[in-house]
């Protein structure tokens, strides 16, 4: 079997869906880090988002994170369309019901709703704030957009629905990459879920506390 062959299997699918996803996750991270620098005042974020944009191994990461976020989406996708076609859609639908949580059951749902957030995302925050010059500063227009409370009740409700994504997706990252078995899995679970705690409650708690404090 050769290499691209392996990629057309499910078992190849899940691989490339795990690392991609572990990536993706980490990312995360890294943006709830500078996020929380607007805590610090107007001066500290628009410092962190000025050495981020002006970051060549940034730069080089943001065209890999574009790149391996449009292969999570397809070949989550073609995995959910093949799993129907597999198993067929009642029995698939009845079984994965029975045998698996919320979570990985919505996977595909929750995937296209945080895409359509993320499009709203880079319409509002990360195109303006990248190509735009205005008078309004990178601190400014978060903060803006964050005492509307439209846009705020979208962004929470966005990382809830993130978090639910997390919740299946954390372990089974894991778990397609062959790191984990019995005795480890509740270790992960574990880390899982305070991972998407994390994630979630952070971005979550930002987006709230400026929107009070208008």
């Amino acid at each position: 079997m050769n290499f691209c062959s392996f990629f057309q299997l499910s078992i190849g699918k899940k691989i490339v869906m795990a690392i991609t996803g572990i990536f993706l996750m980490i990312f995360l991270l890294l943006h709830l880090s500078i996020n929380l620098f607007l805590f610090l005042g107007e001066e500290k974020f628009n410092n962190a988002v000025y050495f981020m944009r002006n970051n060549f191994l940034i730069h080089f990461l943001e065209y890999l994170l574009a790149i391996g976020f449009i292969i999570h989406i397809l070949f989550g996708i073609r995995l959910h369309l093949k799993n129907k076609k597999t198993k067929g859609e009642i029995n698939y639908a009845i079984n994965s019901y029975v045998t698996s949580s919320f979570s990985s059951r919505t996977m595909i749902y929750t995937g296209i709703l945080i895409l359509c957030f993320l499009v709203l995302h880079l319409m509002n925050f990360t195109i303006p704030m990248k190509y735009y010059n205005n008078q309004l500063s990178d601190y400014e227009r978060v903060i803006s957009l964050f005492q509307n409370p439209i846009y705020t009740f979208i962004y929470v409700l966005s990382f809830i629905i993130l978090g639910i994504h997390l919740n299946h997706g954390f372990q089974s990252s894991f778990q397609s990459l062959g790191l984990s078995n019995k005795k480890k899995l509740i270790w992960i679970k574990r880390l899982g879920l305070f991972y998407f705690w994390i994630i979630c409650s952070g971005f979550s708690i930002i987006a709230v506390w400026f929107f009070l404090k208008k």
